[in-house]
């Protein structure tokens, strides 16, 4: 093949990923009435900061309403280059709030007491029970102790003796007999308590549905502040069924709605509180200090610098931003935390910082000179559930670490092994309760001899992954549909062992492919759900994109060397895996490609790129390659603009598959993807739709979509973005750089796309230098979280060296 158009002559410009627009300073003194929303189409999910950026220049800012009703599930994972609460803080970022949306319906879903809960109901079920477990151990913690409660094991046994002799209740020779009890640890799972289930036919979950009244309520309001009507349903599944009296009493609460934006809060607190409306209103600075964190949580950040988020405050024309968040802080709108080490007190006093938990709560990183007062340590602002699931992941992992039996023997096993590598891994593993597995696709064979081996020794071993195409390549290369899952059918029960009667799944291995998919709230439920003594593998490729959610939970465990990891030795094959791994150092290289394995296709402006797109799809790999275009996906920087998602799923339908969209815009025969909770993309194909909604069939499963969630759930599916893509192969991929694409471009992101394709590559490159400049100096993105030092903090004694 010819040299990458990288090399030819261009400009570079600015190519780096900027800071997704810096936030407007708009005050409650905004408009008055807020935007009204167009009701055409609900926005796409966004993977980059660059998307936010491309997106609101291509779509009407006013799809407020119609983005808080929206679940597409996939929000920004990549923040902006500084990771900077300005960048959480972008007004005019509508394919955040669209992403912002993706909370509230799925998180609400219910289905009727007598039928069985679908798979993304139960896994958000799941997610409420361990938030609400951790809330429990929270306050356990926070409560008064009384004397002797918080004994357990021997020491409560001794201290309840003591007591019943005292109170003549039983006497002293009673207990001299009485043997040791050791101290409860959480069982090892046993056998399931019930029988493994195939997966079944299931209904897409529906919204919660809001009472009459309460609907009625919120839109007198609603109506009253000058604010959209379409904003009344999401507004009382954010706030509940009192969300009228919520919103009249502080009508900030309207930023808890998904895609409302500070201005359009503002003009509506305005028009209700009159003169008494201003922009350091406790009310308003508590709301911006959530919707701030809320935005970060979009791209990724578990976490906030508070020094950021003061500077978006002031930018918000918040007049004291320190107050405010000192203020958000007390009322427990966020909490606090400091990294790094304490430093010792100087001699010119400036030692208030640490002068304990109390005083860090409420003053830390909030002095009131702050040219004379300087932060000594890094002070995060988190929201709880965030800060909740990272300490319950950490403790989980180290629970994990230090229960395991060390030493087992697998020596046969691994001599055993098809590769070096597989034979490390299965080693490795024998002596560690949490091992961290890294490399590229031809790699997932060795977690594949890893679960195969675990089972022939009569282990109860298991391979979770991302996606439905995941799992059916796992289950190809152990030879076993029984031994791959997706993680989401494991959590929510409708795949897998099932668990025990102490809730614990019933493994004695577990092996999570597409680690770097992890968020931290689905990665804390899973852990959550391991016995003692239960082995976990984390396996993934780190140069790819992160997750969708907050978090980074494979890096986080990399980077913190809190347990043994191993690193494959097995290259990816043929040219494509050669241009791939090229990538992940760095270089954007020629490779040779004697069957046309990789093709690039230069064009010169957007409209070209979607028309050699919907070509190539259509005619020229099927006939050169005899792969057909539904085995053929397409891959864009971004959902709007003239090559994004939307344009290019338009003119692949009207190609591929012309038709009215009666069926709500979908038509029998539209690739489609289904999004069942946030963060999971689903692809699959129409093929009818009555009166229960719209039938999918989604790798060989039907699901029905509901009427009510077909508009803010379903998409189609030709064309998609890099973060959606995560996860899955396909036969060929067609990668799409239009000439707009800069600003979204980085090593991953190329990383991500460019390694889709099985058996071929087409780039649509359109991007001149900003390709090899995005290869060789655009690096993943940081995301601020928590996680790496709580794990550093803890005893592990298998760390890593």
């Amino acid at each position: 093949m010819t040299a990458l158009p990288g090399e030819t002559p261009g400009t570079v410009g600015t190519d780096t990923p900027q800071d997704a627009v810096s936030p407007q300073g708009a005050g409650a003194e905004g408009p008055a009435r807020a935007e009204a929303p167009e009701a055409s189409e609900a926005p796409e999910p966004s993977d980059t900061a660059a998307d936010a950026k491309d997106d609101s220049e291509n779509d009407s800012a006013a799809e407020a309403a119609e983005a808080a009703e929206a679940d597409d599930g996939e929000p920004e994972a990549e923040a902006a280059a500084d990771g900077s609460a300005a960048a959480a803080a972008d007004a005019d970022g509508s394919a955040a709030e669209a992403a912002a949306a993706d909370g509230t319906a799925g998180e609400t879903a219910d289905a009727p007491p007598a039928a069985e809960l679908s798979e993304a109901q139960a896994e958000l079920a799941a997610q409420r029970e361990l938030r609400e477990r951790i809330e429990k151990r929270k306050a356990e913690k926070a409560a008064p102790i009384a004397a002797g409660t918080g004994l357990s094991g021997t020491a409560a046994d001794l201290l309840a003796a003591v007591r019943a002799v005292e109170s003549g209740e039983k006497a002293g020779t009673a207990f001299f007999e009485r043997p040791a009890t050791t101290p409860a640890s959480r069982p090892p799972a046993t056998a399931a308590a019930q029988p493994p289930r195939a997966p079944v036919p299931t209904a897409a979950p529906a919204a919660q549905a809001a009472s009459p009244e309460a609907l009625d309520a919120v839109l007198a309001v609603l109506t009253e502040g000058g604010a959209p009507e379409a904003l009344a349903r999401p507004a009382v599944g954010a706030l509940g069924e009192r969300a009228a009296e919520l919103l009249r009493t502080d009508p900030w609460r309207l930023l808890a709605v998904p895609g409302v934006r500070p201005e359009q809060a503002d003009g509506f607190a305005r028009t209700l509180l009159g003169a008494g409306c201003g922009p350091d209103d406790g009310r308003r600075t508590a709301a911006l200090v959530g919707w701030l964190l809320e935005r970060a949580a979009l791209q990724g950040h578990t976490a906030l610098d508070a020094q950021a988020v003061r500077a978006a405050l002031a930018e918000r024309a918040v007049g004291d931003p320190d107050a405010a968040v000192r203020d958000a802080v007390e009322e427990g709108v966020a909490l606090v935390f400091q990294e790094g080490d304490e430093p010792e007190p100087d001699d010119g006093g400036g030692g208030e910082a640490a002068d304990g938990a109390a005083g860090e709560e409420a003053d830390a990183g909030l002095p009131e000179d702050a040219d004379a007062v300087r932060e000594p340590v890094q002070v995060l602002l988190g929201l709880d559930r965030y800060a909740l699931a990272e300490e319950s992941l950490a403790d989980g992992l180290a629970r994990l670490v230090n229960a395991c039996e060390k030493a087992a023997d697998w020596a046969e096993a691994a001599a055993a092994a098809p590769s070096p590598s597989a034979a490390e891994l299965i080693r490795t593993t024998a002596a560690a309760g949490l091992v961290a597995h890294s490399g590229g696709e031809a790699a997932r064979a060795e977690p594949a001899a890893l679960i195969a081996a675990a089972r022939g020794l009569g282990l109860r071993a298991l391979g979770a992954t991302h996606s439905e195409d995941g799992r059916r390549r796992l289950a190809a290369a152990t030879g076993d549909p029984d031994t791959a899952v997706t993680l989401a059918g494991l959590l929510s029960g409708a795949q897998g062992p099932g668990r025990d009667e102490d809730g614990a799944l019933a493994l004695d291995l577990l092996v999570v492919l597409d680690a770097p998919q992890l968020d931290v709230e689905g990665a804390a439920a899973l852990v959550e759900a391991l016995a003692d003594g239960t082995r976990l593998v984390l396996s993934g490729d780190p140069g790819v994109l992160g997750s969708a959610g907050a978090g980074r939970v494979f890096a986080d465990v990399l980077a913190a060397r809190a347990c043994p990891q191993v690193v494959s030795r097995t290259p990816d094959p043929g040219p494509i895996g050669e241009l791939v791994s090229g990538i992940g150092i760095g270089e954007l290289n020629q490779v040779d490609a004697p069957g046309k394995e990789v093709v690039i296709v230069p064009v010169h402006d957007a409209g070209e790129a979607v028309h050699r797109t919907v070509q190539l799809v259509a005619d020229s790999v099927p006939r050169a390659f005899g792969i057909p275009a539904e085995e053929t996906q397409v891959i864009t920087v971004g959902h709007g603009g003239a090559a994004g998602t939307r344009a290019l799923n338009k003119a692949l339908k009207q190609r591929l598959n012309p038709g009215p969209g009666r069926f709500g815009g979908f038509d029998p025969g539209d690739r489609v993807v289904h999004v069942p909770a946030p963060g999971r993309v689903v692809p699959g194909v129409v093929r009818s739709a009555d009166a229960e909604g719209l039938r999918l069939d989604c790798g060989g499963v039907p699901v029905v979509v509901p009427q009510e969630r077909v508009e803010s759930s379903v998409r189609h599916g030709w064309a998609l973005s890099a973060h959606q893509a995560a996860g899955m192969r396909w036969p060929a991929a067609v990668v799409v750089l239009p000439g707009d694409a800069a600003q979204g471009l980085s090593r991953p992101w190329v990383y991500t796309a460019f390694g889709r394709g099985e058996r071929h590559l087409s780039v649509v490159h359109g991007a001149d230098q900003a390709l090899p400049h995005a290869v060789a100096q655009v690096p993943a993105q940081e995301r601020t979280t928590r996680l790496r030092p709580l794990l550093e903090a803890l005893p592990t004694p298998d760390a890593a060296p």
